[in-house]
């Protein structure tokens, strides 16, 4: 996937996504970084450990969570972006459903755009990624976050994220978005129950037949944490072992909080996908 002078070669290796909360409230206290300093300084430390991607979100989508108002969130993400930019060329998605933001994190040095609710907020914003020519990644989700825990079903979790991820890139590609432009993600833990979001990792592959890249995101959420009785701040080995899954079941992008042990993993995937390393 190439754009401008930016390149995401998800044949070479999967890549590793940083997740960049300048919130108070993200479920994860660990990830919150709302000042600016603490931000700038933990993207640069996931800079050092080699994430390709931060993703830079000024809105928390946990489960039972509010809307912050357009002001606030640009208030939040642009400064960082800016300051991001002006000491490194790593890639930046800007993680938002609104356009406004959308725009303003853009003008400030973002690379893509990451919108859970997959463009059902209407056509605006589809159409500032269209002109703007850049990346969006769709993920699946029902109802908002707000409400998207209240008794979640499906008959047949894969084939209806299928279904509904086929209508948000047919969506987005009305809107003048480039096939090529599509990153896809399942929504791991958004609208999802235990059963659900272990069957998507069992049945990952699936999702390629959209012929999109794949993104997951799971990193501590908490269906690891009903596995293993653990708090989420006792849940890396679980994320590690079940992202080590994802990228055997065709993963191309893992979101993630823990950069260093998330590029630990895909050097470890990557050596035994190609069949060891060769000395000398």
């Amino acid at each position: 996937m190439s754009w401008g002078n930016r390149v995401l070669d998800f044949e070479a290796r999967p890549c590793v996504m940083g997740i960049l909360n300048c919130t108070p409230d993200s479920f994860y206290p660990g990830s919150r970084v709302p000042e600016a300093d603490q931000a700038v300084a933990g993207a640069l430390q996931m800079i050092e450990a080699g994430a390709d991607i931060l993703d830079v979100g000024g809105e928390s989508t946990r489960p039972g969570s509010e809307s912050v108002r357009t002001e606030e969130e640009i208030r939040r993400v642009v400064p960082v972006i800016e300051r991001i930019r002006k000491r490194s060329q790593v890639l930046i998605s800007i993680d938002t459903r609104k356009v406004e933001v959308a725009e303003r994190a853009l003008d400030a040095g973002a690379d893509l755009v990451n919108d859970v609710s997959a463009l059902r907020g209407g056509r605006d914003l589809a159409r500032c990624i269209a002109a703007r020519d850049v990346p969006v990644i769709l993920m699946h989700m029902r109802g908002e976050p707000k409400n998207m825990q209240e008794n979640p079903y499906y008959e047949d979790v894969i084939g209806e994220i299928l279904e509904e991820l086929a209508e948000s890139v047919a969506f987005a590609r009305s809107c003048g978005i480039r096939e090529d432009r599509l990153i896809i993600d399942p929504g791991i833990g958004f609208g999802k129950r235990l059963q659900d979001n272990l069957t998507i990792l069992r049945d990952l592959h699936s999702l390629h037949s959209l012929g999109c890249p794949v993104l997951v995101g799971l990193s501590r959420k908490s269906f690891i944490g009903t596995v293993l009785d653990k708090p989420v701040e006792q849940r890396l080995v679980g994320t590690v072992a079940a992202n080590m899954l994802a990228l055997a079941n065709g993963a191309d992008i893992l979101r993630v909080h823990d950069v260093a042990e998330a590029v630990d993993t895909v050097k470890i995937f990557e050596a035994i996908r190609r069949g060891g390393l060769r000395r000398g």
